[in-house]
């Protein structure tokens, strides 16, 4: 559960905008912790409470979304965007296929698997910029 840093009061979801209490959107104010609720100094860097962080720092190892969102693009059929973003196991997937389809293009289907890999990668590539996808393979959220 997450609190308003605004006035603490718990938010109805996980997915809220704003506080149905006071109205500040998710996210603002230093008067409280979001983890906790518990009330914490506007200069303090970690609640004295829980010990959670009381900014939200971007962790120094932050995978940028444009850059995810233009291998997904450019290089989707090779799986690049997904290894660059911790998704090993579905990154081999996409080279494997890709793979196996340039080996199959002289019997004539390889062609349409090359082509299904690539549209997948595209899609994926288009999810990555607008948002759709947003965490890496580690559960951090992209930086912009």
């Amino acid at each position: 559960m997450y609190y308003c840093k605004h006035c603490g009061q718990p938010y109805q979801t996980e997915e809220a905008v704003m506080c149905v209490k006071c109205g500040a959107p998710k996210g603002k104010g230093t008067n409280f912790c979001h983890n906790c609720g518990k009330a914490i100094d506007q200069n303090a860097s970690v609640c004295m409470n829980c010990g959670v962080a009381t900014s939200s720092v971007k962790p120094a190892d932050a995978k940028s979304k444009i850059v995810a969102g233009l291998l997904g693009i450019f290089l989707g059929c090779f799986g690049v965007h997904n290894f660059y973003l911790g998704y090993t196991q579905k990154a081999v997937i996409q080279l494997v296929l890709t793979l196996v389809g340039l080996v199959l293009c002289c019997v004539g289907i390889g062609a349409f698997i090359v082509l299904g890999v690539e549209i997948w990668g595209l899609v994926e590539g288009i999810m990555i910029l607008a948002g759709s996808i947003n965490k890496d393979g580690k559960g951090n959220s992209l930086a912009n």
